[in-house]
């Protein structure tokens, strides 16, 4: 094998490798040998069929396979040899033509293979970075109105003769119908709606208002043009209803049996629980400022070549969620006050961003030992299946044999890792917030990301 350096610039590469057809030749001997041994052909014993005769019958399937596992050995070997890393997977040139004359053994085998490889840089030293972790402390009213809004949430309803107001519940069965055509999820034998929540199309329920148990009405409303059923958005439609029940709201009662009505062992159960939601939310909201902030005093810190193929790859992914987001709120660049050239300039940065914090994370990840456990993935595997019942099988076996999909899954584990070691090291100061403070402080984030 002979390796020839054709282009060296920045952190592009161009390497030319030439391969002696006699190699290559040796190769398909040692293919047809271990065939002979172990072929079975009608009409021949095991063991005796002619050379020639494999050569005729498996000779180019035979060479095909060669020439594919010779350029991927080649390409590793002329890779490791340099210690070199590259971005992505090294692109190959190798004309048709020119295929057909090495797999006839008429030619060398000649490629060109082209790559960027992963840029240099130090590490920076963790103990110089500074970080201020706003905190909220969770006040027992905070608490209290939780618990008061689960009570809303559960208030009890008790039967009543008369008219149907706001706020009372109907129980009804209905079926609605399009141009005089039941249509798909307009159905219910027992759905309940309690008047002026609005939880039904709007127009639905203000026709309820009046309705005792035993009536049938015909409900006459239109979807909305934005409704999330496509099929449905903007149509008119009759509903069909027979009221079956209208009940008034009762009070609950904020004690120890309400919280055992709720499943639990008593109120203080009942609000330790609350505060422990409380404190995830915002822990979370904590934990995703406290990020940003290191993430930023990286990027601030690193300023290097990237690798250009793969910023393109990442600029992709970025730019078809930009035009997918614009497609479904029906967005134009003109509404957002920009041109399609300066949003792809801007998105650019970001994606130019995401490239250079990706590398520096994978960098300190690789160096300090940082590594994904096999439990850490499984538990991940679990989680997302979950996210599709009734086809968990299906999406677990996806995952279990697409290496990339299971990638997406180690990913940020990874990084959360990476960002973990980091902090230990870091100076992290806490600093008392309200709530209020602490959403603008993860608003502002998201605005800028």
């Amino acid at each position: 094998m002979q390796v020839t350096e054709t282009l060296s610039e920045g952190l592009k590469r161009e390497l030319k490798i030439d391969i002696p057809a006699g190699d290559l030749a040796a190769k398909l001997e040692d293919y047809m040998a271990d065939l002979k041994s172990k072929a079975n052909i009608k009409g021949f014993r095991p063991g005796k069929v002619p050379l020639g005769h494999l050569k005729k019958m498996y000779g180019r399937q035979a060479m095909a396979e060669i020439l594919s596992n010779t350029i991927q050995e080649t390409t590793q070997k002329a890779v490791e040899e340099r210690s070199e890393r590259p971005a992505l997977t090294p692109e190959i040139d190798l004309p048709e033509e020119d295929a057909e004359k090495i797999m006839a053994g008429d030619a060398d085998l000649s490629f060109k293979m082209t790559y960027d490889v992963l840029p240099d840089f130090d590490i920076v030293d963790f103990a110089g970075i500074e970080i201020e972790r706003p905190v909220v402390e969770i006040e027992q009213g905070e608490v209290d109105e939780q618990v008061a809004e689960i009570a809303k949430n559960n208030t009890p309803f008790d039967t009543k003769d008369g008219a149907a107001e706001n706020g009372d519940r109907v129980t009804m069965s209905y079926l609605g119908k399009i141009d005089g055509e039941p249509f798909e999820g307009g159905a219910d034998e027992n759905g309940q709606l309690v008047l002026g929540s609005g939880q039904f199309i709007p127009g639905f329920e203000d026709q309820l208002v009046g309705a005792k148990a035993g009536d049938e009405k015909v409900v006459e409303v239109s979807f909305p043009e934005d409704y999330p059923a496509a099929h449905l958005a903007g149509k008119a439609a009759a509903f069909d209803v027979v009221v079956k029940e209208v009940a008034a709201p009762g009070e609950a009662t904020i004690d120890d049996e309400f919280a055992k009505g709720l499943g639990l062992e008593s109120l203080e159960n009942l609000k330790e629980i609350v505060r422990g939601q409380i404190e995830g939310q915002f822990g979370q909201m904590t934990r995703q400022r406290v990020k940003r902030q290191l993430l930023d005093k990286l990027d601030e810190h690193y300023s290097f070549e990237l690798p250009e193929k793969l910023l393109d790859s990442e600029f992709d992914v970025v730019w078809r969620q930009v035009e997918e987001d614009m497609k479904r709120n029906e967005k134009t660049f003109e509404d957002e006050d920009t041109t399609e050239e300066e949003a792809k300039a801007e998105y650019r940065k970001i994606a130019e961003r995401r490239v250079r914090l990706g590398l520096v994370l994978s960098e300190i990840g690789e160096k300090n030992g940082i590594q994904v456990t096999d439990e850490e993935l499984q538990r991940a595997l679990y989680d997302r299946v979950r996210q599709f019942p009734g086809q968990e099988q299906q999406v677990f076996e996806f995952y279990k044999n697409n290496q990339q999909a299971l990638a997406s899954l180690r990913a940020p584990i990874y990084e959360e890792k990476v960002v973990d070691y980091m902090l230990e090291l870091a100076k992290v100061s806490d600093k008392t917030v309200t709530k209020e403070e602490l959403e603008k402080l993860v608003a502002d984030d998201e605005e800028d990301a």
